[in-house]
């Protein structure tokens, strides 16, 4: 059966079954977890398409090297396999999510979620999943209200470590679900330019950032808000935080711009040429080259750099894309 209609099936099999508690599911669910319009029903939104991007272009699932995506198809088939064994559970609805979204359907991931939190009214780890693939989707306002509700429900909880669904090379996961939802709600403003709700986002982040990779990851993005907001003094206690002492597993590009802001290292050795293969790696440092020229009042190098990110369109799902394209949008050019 292909993947899509399977999953289709299974959920038409799950919303129609009755199995669940009465107490789990909601009479009427909350106006937060209605369903996604699917592509072809939003308007604007062709069918077979994903997102339409903050400059008008049409966004489709990105291509994925072979074997790529025959590991991503192997790991999606076990979470189906789980999903059936266990289809009210919340983990198997959550990995159900994630390994569909790592194939490219994150709408059809977003309706996983909304499902879920249908049965799940109040479980965090559902809204800052589909907050994330909101945000993927260029619905910020969706992925704010998301990540805020997930902030209020573990709100005075101890934090848990969150299970990488793509592990790093050292096989550590190195983020938490506190540091997630704010990570991403900070995310989600920046790029809808709403600097200072965004500041405050990070604040929090910050303080539940304890080790190097997320320490580092807050303070990227933290560091180019206050910018923005002319905090100039909260920005420099904010880099001078950082160290190229510091020993990040995954967070390494961001560790290089920031010591690119504190003046170490050359901005243009840094980003490739014109019409150099992107990468995730590649996307993220020349997005954060573009804020180093624009923060310096070299406005049209920065565009440039930008322009040539939103050109690798298979990088769209990556934050630094995501931000490039607000930035030209937000600068009114292409």
């Amino acid at each position: 059966m292909h993947l899509r209609l399977a999953i289709t099936v299974l959920l038409l099999t799950l919303g129609c079954g009755g199995d669940a508690p009465p107490e789990t599911v909601e009479e009427t669910p909350p106006e937060s977890a209605t369903t996604a319009p699917t592509p072809g029903d939003e308007p604007g939104i062709p069918a077979g398409a994903e997102a339409i991007s903050f400059l008008g272009d049409t966004l489709e699932s990105p291509e994925l090297p072979a074997e790529v995506e025959a590991t991503y198809r192997e790991r999606y088939a076990q979470a189906e396999a789980a999903l059936e064994r266990t289809p009210e559970n919340v983990d198997s609805l959550i990995w159900m999510g994630r390994r569909t979204a790592y194939l490219g359907r994150y709408r059809e991931a977003i309706d996983i979620f909304t499902h879920a939190l249908e049965l799940h009214p109040d479980e965090p780890r559902l809204y800052r999943h589909r907050g994330h693939r909101y945000l993927t989707v260029r619905a910020p306002d969706q992925a704010v209200a998301d990540f805020e509700r997930a902030a209020e429900l573990v709100e005075g909880s101890p934090d848990q470590v969150e299970p990488d669904g793509l592990p790093n090379a050292a096989g550590i996961p190195v983020s938490t679900l506190h540091f997630n939802i704010f990570y991403h709600l900070g995310l989600a403003h920046y790029v809808a330019g709403r600097f200072e709700e965004a500041a405050e986002a990070y604040r929090a982040c910050a303080a539940v950032s304890e080790n190097d990779d997320t320490r580092v990851a807050t303070a990227y993005w933290r560091y180019m808000t206050l910018q923005r907001l002319g905090r100039d003094a909260e920005a420099a206690e904010v880099l001078d935080a950082i160290d190229a002492g510091m020993d990040p597993i995954e967070s390494t590009a961001y560790l290089q711009l920031l010591l690119l802001f504190q003046g170490e290292g050359d901005a243009g050795a840094m980003v490739g040429g014109p019409g150099e293969a992107a990468d995730l790696q590649s996307t993220t440092t020349a997005y954060g080259v573009g804020m180093w020229y624009l923060l310096e009042g070299d406005r049209e190098r920065a565009q440039e750099i930008f322009r040539r990110i939103v050109d690798a369109r298979d990088q769209w799902p990556a934050f630094g894309y995501l931000a490039a394209e607000a930035e030209l949008a937000e600068l009114g050019s292409r």
